[in-house]
């Protein structure tokens, strides 16, 4: 999902969780904020001169992590270091980004159109990696959108949620055919479709086939800590296109390629037809980040 772009780095604590900017119309850039550096005490000893730094809070841990796995266009964590980033988030908990599990993040006012309003704030953003969280009340989706060329990783913080994603089945729109409306459509597998609720293990999209698509729906308020590497970028060709999934048994394939499919690929993946779509029931707003602070000065 891509959002406004937020302040560089987090911003102070200001009674911890998030605040919501007082704007209206459309998404709301973060004001930006002061960094915070990390304090360091002097030592005990006598007429000693060395320095403690102050033990690192969870996030900026897992800052200095994100800083060293991602490391710019074009490259993909290791195994081992999506290992690393997927151990350390799964110990995150809502504390650790100024949050609370009884937290409410959502008003009355925020439903007033009938469509329900998704926040999210930055937590930090450059060029290599973002860090994000979306608050989504109840009933809420997020459309299925893709992530050409990045690696995500997706930790429910609170809460209850549906996620379904896909990836191509090929990396080349090969098996592909056009609809009676003319909507070329294009085959991809279903690789995840199921409930997670809070706490649970990380989610991770990888760039294996170009596709990296998911779809949140929202079975109770949560909060979803994002880490997209690289992050979109239009100019490098990472723009984020919605997609509306069919299922595979409406269109026959054209071109012969997979006339032996039925639906479901040797690996018991489940197959469906994606067209580009724009999506009509999407509100969201970006609010000021008010959690620990993180520090990219070290």
């Amino acid at each position: 999902m891509k959002v406004g772009r937020g302040s560089r780095g987090g911003g102070g604590r200001d009674g911890g969780g998030v605040v919501e900017e007082e704007r209206s119309g459309g998404v709301e850039a973060a004001p930006p904020v002061k960094r915070r550096r990390v304090a360091v005490a002097p030592s005990a000893g006598a007429g000693g001169s060395r320095r403690v730094q102050a033990e690192a809070s969870p996030l900026q841990r897992l800052f200095r992590a994100c800083r060293a796995v991602f490391r710019g266009t074009g490259t993909v964590p290791a195994p081992g270091e999506v290992d690393l980033l997927c151990s350390m988030l799964d110990k995150m908990k809502p504390e650790d980004v100024g949050l609370r599990a009884d937290q409410e993040f959502f008003t009355a006012r925020d439903d007033d159109e009938g469509i329900p309003l998704i926040k999210n704030t930055t937590l930090y953003e450059c060029d290599n990696f973002t860090m994000i969280i979306f608050f989504l009340p109840r009933n809420a989706i997020i459309p299925l959108h893709d992530h050409p060329g990045m690696t995500v990783f997706s930790k429910l913080l609170i809460g209850s949620l549906h996620i379904r994603s896909y990836d191509w089945v090929d990396p080349e729109p090969a098996l592909s055919c056009s609809s009676s409306s003319g909507d070329q459509l294009r085959l991809a597998k279903r690789v995840v479709n199921g409930v997670f609720t809070a706490p649970c293990d990380t989610s991770v999209l990888y760039p294996t086939t170009g596709g990296n698509m998911h779809r949140f729906r929202a079975i109770a308020p949560c909060a979803i800590l994002d880490i997209l590497g690289p992050p979109y970028s239009t100019e490098d060709g990472r723009d984020c296109t919605y997609y509306r999934a069919i299922p595979y048994s409406r269109h026959s394939v054209k071109n012969g390629a997979a006339d032996q499919l039925t639906g479901v690929d040797e690996e018991g993946h489940r197959l469906s037809w994606l067209t580009e779509t724009i999506p009509r029931m999407l509100r969201m707003r970006q609010i000021r980040y008010g959690g620990p602070p993180i520090s990219d000065d070290e």
